[in-house]
């Protein structure tokens, strides 16, 4: 059995859930699935133009870990761009990512369980 997945620290939860070709309805398209910690691994390497050590750190994750991450987000946005599919980005109930509102948020306070067990 594998371990259970960590906590992922995202800075902020999207307002927006698809990405689709435009002209094509949203029913007759195939459809791709993007993580909120695949978005953020994204925001923070390809946006911020962030070093992985430090985008790991900023994500409560090892760097190796952040590069599959990146990795794969990469990979299913040029899918979805090149064959003209729609990206649907996770919601925070189907991912492990904690979304972080706070900027001061240390980073044993990540995990949102974590919290609840400690009664923080």
């Amino acid at each position: 059995m594998p371990r259970p997945k960590t906590c992922r620290r995202v800075c902020c939860e999207p307002g927006y859930r698809f990405f689709k070709p435009q002209g094509v309805p949203l029913d007759a398209l195939d459809k791709r699935d993007l993580g909120l910690d695949e978005l953020e691994a994204i925001r923070l390497a390809d946006m911020l133009g962030l070093p992985q050590a430090e985008a790991a750190s900023r994500m409560n994750i090892s760097q190796p870990t952040f590069n599959r991450i990146l990795a794969s987000a990469r990979r299913t946005a040029a899918e979805c761009v090149v064959s003209g599919l729609a990206m649907r980005i996770s919601s925070p109930e189907d991912s492990d990512s904690v979304v972080d509102t706070s900027a001061t948020v240390q980073a044993g306070d990540a995990c949102g369980r974590r919290k609840r067990r400690h009664g923080r």
